[in-house]
């Protein structure tokens, strides 16, 4: 039986990647800095859920839980790296205490986590990383500059991370979702998503992360993945037109309704 990490999964798109993939038959590991709320979810799931605490900012927690995840399940095959949070509105009216803590859990998380858990997926016969990037990371967004910029990095982590692991056979992969219809969103202040709209639930995000977990290893395989047909439109548009247009493109989108 393979087993799941999940960081953030007490709720939202990481609840929804672990139930699902529960109920293919996987282990799965619940960690959140909310203990009390992955607990409950991992007694809902069943007798394969492990719930713990984690903080994915702080290295010496992302040890911690891997550890102990790794001596529950027995192995360590997939690492999703899905802990985030967002802030929304103008760049210089967001307290940079709060920029500097979402680089903190967005990019450093991520780092943290594939960083803590390579001995652990080294051992195993399958292993794989999938890291919630998002479409805010194919053209910086206007109102939302240090979450897309973190999308960025986490988009640049994987692609190389995705050459330098296949000497470990391990494939770094990621999904880019626009935006879903989770508490992240709540009260969300960017022109881009009063013009887009809410379209993808958590469930949408967690079957795109199950089909990378269990799509071919294969030069074919692509490293990114859009969630979602406006994603996937974007994604690959924006690689073959030219610069000026992308950002024409993207500032209608953040132009906000007058209301």
């Amino acid at each position: 039986m393979h087993s799941i990490f999940i960081s953030g999964a007490a709720q939202g798109i990481g609840a929804a990647i672990a139930g699902l993939f529960y109920q293919r038959g996987y282990k799965v590991g619940i960690y959140d800095l909310n203990v009390v709320q992955a607990q409950k979810l991992a007694q809902q799931l069943g007798p394969n859920a492990q719930a713990g605490i984690l903080d994915v900012a702080d290295y010496a927690s992302w040890k911690q839980a891997l550890e102990a995840f790794h001596a529950w399940a027995g192995e360590l095959n997939i690492l999703v790296n899905n802990a985030g949070i967002l802030y929304s509105g103008a760049f210089e009216q967001i307290e940079i205490s709060a920029h500097h803590r979402l680089i903190d859990i967005n990019v450093k998380g991520v780092l943290n986590g594939c960083h803590a858990a390579l001995p652990f997926l080294k051992q195993a016969d399958f292993a794989r990383v999938i890291n919630l990037s998002s479409a805010s990371a194919i053209y910086g967004q206007a109102d939302l500059i240090s979450y897309s910029a973190s999308k960025f990095a986490v988009r640049g982590l994987t692609e190389g991370l995705d050459i330098e692991w296949q000497k470990y056979g391990i494939r770094v992969l990621d999904v880019m979702p626009l935006f879903v219809e989770t508490p992240m969103v709540k009260d969300m202040q960017a022109g881009s998503i009063e013009n887009m709209g809410l379209h993808l639930t958590a469930a949408d995000v967690a079957e795109e992360v199950y089909k990378r977990a269990k799509c071919k290893d294969s030069i074919f395989t692509a490293t990114h993945q859009g969630v979602g047909l406006k994603s996937k439109l974007f994604f690959n548009f924006s690689r073959i037109s030219p610069q000026f247009i992308n950002r024409l493109g993207n500032s209608l989108l953040a132009q906000k309704t007058k209301r």
